[in-house]
């Protein structure tokens, strides 16, 4: 069996290959790298924005809480989902901006600081994203090749397949393969659900098998608990570069907002067939290995719960969901290096050649950073909501606020963003156990990081000079222009 498993993956790299090869030639300048050249379509968009979000936090982090307390792990998702409907609104504000990164929109809006400030707070949470995207590939490699591949080295290979495949073309790599990738995973997921209700006896078997809180909106979660779930996720959806750098990517305005239609049908589907999975999974396989590591529950059900063609398949397609999902939480922080530091402030006359080199040789250097933490981390479900935090607390109210907040200026914003890392990173030290009430203490940082960054934002704001007429006019006025390529 694990002969048809290598020919799928197999098959399935060497697709990735030949499209980054493809998109290779068409890449010239430093737009072409980043931003695709502007020229993505809808349907292309729909895809890479899809692929982009459903990776290892899906598959490893929500199948995990959904094998422990059923479909209440929806609120990991749906925190996504609110936030997609919030971006039906944004998506063409961010097209007609038109720049290449989150710290360009902050440093137009806001200031410098915040530019800087924006890069290492994307730093720090998009290569935690990529570490355990990497441990997701390891693991995979590990339960398709147990006797030969460990999962440290599956982690060693799986780094070795992101950076190649996300330095060959940039952007446009990276949304084409996203192609691919989403029509296999949406098709075999959706596929192998009925495979695994009929093996559990339908769905009656599994709902006789499983506490009824597994079928209950808050299930055995509390609604705080629930909301420390959907926030973060809520919030990362609506603050994510790699969103926005795709939508800085799209051929128009109109291209923006039409995929993220088909983005909002296409995630709702496959977050819900995922948790899905994984619950009639925890029937299926209640006790054994799977139990001692959960997160592995969907790869586990490819490989033991439906027949092997499928079984194939099914790890085929979650192994490149979670290669997409790390070729873009590599590209996006890579960009950061190369657009608000290195043509910034170091090169800022720098030869298109000269960007591309650095660009790639950035992926590498971003690459083995989230390797190193892979190596390093322990709960997916943890090292996703950490990142989460930090991103939805530093980032997030200034972005939004950029677009829809007048009044909110520099000092605000450059406040904001230090305050909600700060919280974020030391709320589980000793420090906060030691000295605030356990009720506070014990509760997930992004509360407080959230609560932190916003009201650093409106007082700062409102007890400091106003932002300049014409800095508002280019979020307000429609007066963007688009950046030079």
């Amino acid at each position: 069996m694990s002969s048809l498993y290598a020919a799928v993956l197999g098959a399935i790299v060497l697709t990735l290959l030949v499209v980054s090869l493809t998109r290779m030639r068409g890449v010239k300048t430093k737009a072409d790298y980043l931003v695709a050249g502007r020229s993505l379509p809808a349907f292309v968009l729909i895809f890479t924005l899809l692929s982009s979000w459903i990776g290892s936090g899906s598959l490893l982090a929500g199948a995990e809480n959904a094998y422990k307390h059923g479909f209440a792990a929806l609120w990991l998702a749906g925190g996504g989902w609110v936030g997609l409907l919030l971006i039906y609104f944004i998506a063409p504000r961010a097209r007609h901006f038109a720049q290449f990164t989150i710290p360009d929109l902050l440093e137009a809006r806001y200031s410098q600081t915040a530019r800087v400030l924006g890069v290492i707070a994307i730093l720090f949470a998009y290569t935690a994203i990529l570490s355990y995207q990497l441990i997701g590939g390891g693991d995979i490699l590990h339960l398709i090749f147990p006797t030969v591949i460990t999962p440290d080295l599956g982690k060693y290979i799986m780094t070795a397949f992101v950076i190649v495949f996300t330095a060959i073309a940039g952007m446009s790599s990276v949304a084409y393969m996203d192609v691919f990738i989403g029509l296999l995973a949406t098709a075999t997921m959706i596929l192998a659900l009925p495979f695994l209700i009929h093996a559990a006896g339908g769905w009656s078997g599994v709902t006789h098998a499983l506490p009824p809180t597994h079928f209950e909106v808050l299930g055995d979660l509390s609604l705080a608990q629930g909301f420390e779930l959907l926030l973060p996720t809520m919030l990362l959806m609506l603050g994510n570069q790699a969103m926005y750098q795709k939508f800085f990517s799209a051929k128009s305005e109109h291209d923006a907002r039409v995929a993220v239609v088909g983005w909002i049908i296409g995630t709702v589907i496959l977050e819900t067939v995922i948790v899905a999975i994984a619950v009639v999974g925890s029937v299926l396989f209640p006790t054994g290995e799977v139990s001692q590591h959960p997160r592995e529950i969907i790869a586990y059900t490819a490989l033991h719960g439906v027949p092997a063609w499928l079984g194939a398949l099914l790890m085929g397609a979650v192994f490149a969901k979670i290669m997409s999902t790390a070729n873009n939480f590599l590209f996006s922080p890579a960009t950061n290096l190369v657009n608000d530091v290195f043509t910034r402030y170091i090169a800022p006359q720098a030869s298109n050649k000269r960007v591309l080199l650095v660009s790639r040789l950035m992926v590498v250097l971003l690459g083995l950073w989230g390797l190193y933490q892979a190596m390093h981390t322990g709960s997916v479900l943890k090292q996703a909501l950490y990142a989460y935090t930090i991103y939805s607390a530093a980032l997030t109210p200034v972005i939004l606020a950029a677009f829809y907040s007048r009044r909110a200026n520099a000092a605000g914003a450059v406040t904001a963003i230090g305050l909600g890392t700060f919280v974020t990173v030391f709320w589980d030290t000793g420090f906060v156990h030691n000295h605030l009430p356990a009720v506070v203490a014990e509760r997930d940082a992004i509360f407080p990081a959230l609560l932190a960054a916003v009201l650093a934002l409106v007082v700062v704001s409102l007890a400091t000079r106003p932002p300049g007429a014409e800095q508002v006019a280019l979020f307000h006025a429609g007066k963007a222009e688009a950046a030079a390529d």
